[in-house]
């Protein structure tokens, strides 16, 4: 007789293709393009997935939520979706939520400075904005049918970021984000300061589609069960949402000190890496100062490390067998900066040629490239630093970096990390030869 074949399960469509389908939202809490490739929260847990079903990941990435969850149902659509859900939409059997794994509370935000809200009914009359579909709005919508009076605006032109940045700049009087997504912003936004805790605690989960059998939800639900126990969550957790401190331009007096008490011992590297790559060793000892202090044991939560603060990647491309030997790593830092520089467009002439090349060091070649072409479009110049410089910020605001090729990128940083890598050279100018 003929025996019918069955149709094989979710678990298997994504064993027998070798890909694992997820769809996400392109933010720095979920997934976006850093100088090293793709990262981010749910890019890292997402691929740990992939690793353990033996297959490949493909990141997809959604408009907005409504959106998002219209891929996830559709036929022959995403597999999963981790995006930094919280479960919600009790009545749509088009989605399934895997168990949480990361507990975040929703906070209201407002602006320092402003009289601080203290309790839901404070909410009334204020202007405030959530991301269209998130289980904010869900939320809020909760609260109108107590105080129909309250007002709210559901935007799904914004992200996270950019709720925080209109709160920052006065824009918006006040939004609903998840702690996480805070933490990790907060040292952006310096006038942001939270209210107070809006509910209880609740758990991020992964989302399925609905009409999918258990197969692959059973997959998921082990493997986040075994990523708390085994402390990978939390190890994701530190790097991506634990405090962000970036590197501020220190005090004169501080740098005055450092001059003295540090430099010293590298000098003679950073004059011999100088002369061998025909570039002025002060400015790679700028470098090297904003990268780590000159410090050569160095080291961050995003596994970058040594007085260049070099990628595993960039270490290896550049033969730099041990980070933590400070000759090794600022010749391999030097190299590396020397070697993008000479790979930017021969229409960026000296000395902007030089300011473009620490944005690329810093930020990326790709998304510099998504700026210059921001800038021509604006009527800029693409080839002038001071021109290009206006466009970085904009890379963090969605309704720029939806429009470009590599997305979201932390743009304003990058015009921080210039500045302040040319104040030091300026000053190492002033008191040292050139050679």
């Amino acid at each position: 007789g003929s025996s019918e074949a069955k149709a094989p399960t979710a678990l298997e469509r994504v064993q027998k293709e070798g890909v694992l389908r997820v769809i996400t939202r392109n933010s720095p809490a979920t997934y976006f393009q850093d100088r090293n490739g793709e990262t981010g929260f749910e890019y890292e847990l997402a691929k740990r997935f992939a690793e353990r079903l033996g297959v490949e990941l493909k990141i997809e990435t959604a408009d907005n939520l409504d959106d998002l969850y219209a891929q996830l149902s559709r036929e022959g659509g995403p597999a999963l979706a981790a995006a930094g859900l919280t479960p919600g939409r009790e009545d749509d059997a088009s989605v399934r939520y895997s168990h949480t794994y990361l507990d975040v509370t929703p906070q209201i935000i407002y602006r320092n400075g402003q009289q601080r809200p203290t309790r839901p009914e404070d909410l009334v009359g204020k202007r405030i904005m959530v991301l269209k579909g998130s289980s904010h709005a869900e939320q809020l919508a909760e609260l109108k049918k107590q105080y129909p009076e309250l007002k709210y605006e559901e935007s799904d032109a914004v992200e996270v970021v950019d709720l925080l940045r209109m709160v920052d700049v006065g824009d918006i009087d006040l939004t609903l984000v998840d702690s996480n997504e805070l933490a990790m912003n907060q040292v952006y936004f310096p006038n942001v300061r939270v209210a107070f805790d809006f509910g209880e605690a609740r758990g991020l989960a992964w989302a399925l589609p609905g009409g999918d059998d258990d197969s692959l939800m059973n997959e998921v639900n082990a493997f986040l069960d075994q990523a708390k126990k085994e402390g990978l969550l939390q190890r994701l957790k530190d790097r991506y949402y634990g405090h962000v401190d970036v590197l501020g331009y220190v005090g004169a007096y501080t740098f005055a000190q450092h001059l003295q008490q540090r430099l010293p011992r590298y000098e003679s590297h950073f004059k011999q890496s100088g002369k061998q790559l025909d570039t002025d060793w002060r400015l790679l000892a700028a470098i090297g100062y904003q990268e780590s202090l000159w410090q050569p044991g160095a080291t961050s939560k995003t596994g970058v490390r040594g007085l260049m603060m070099l990628t595993n990647r960039t270490a290896q491309a550049m033969g730099v067998s041990n980070r933590l030997d400070p000759k090794q790593s600022i010749q391999g830092g030097s190299k590396y900066f020397v070697q993008i520089r000479s790979e930017l467009p021969e229409s960026i002439k000296e000395p902007d040629r030089s300011w473009f090349a620490l944005a690329a060091y810093n930020i990326g070649g790709a998304h510099l490239e998504d700026a210059r072409k921001m800038a021509e479009k604006e009527g800029l110049n693409p080839n002038k630093w001071l021109d290009v410089k206006k466009m970085l910020p904009r890379l963090a605001q969605k309704q720029w970096y939806a429009k470009t090729r590599y997305g979201y990128a932390r743009g304003g940083e990058t015009v921080h990390f210039v500045q302040n890598v040319r104040r030091y050279y300026d000053i190492l100018t002033w008191v040292t030869q050139p050679q």
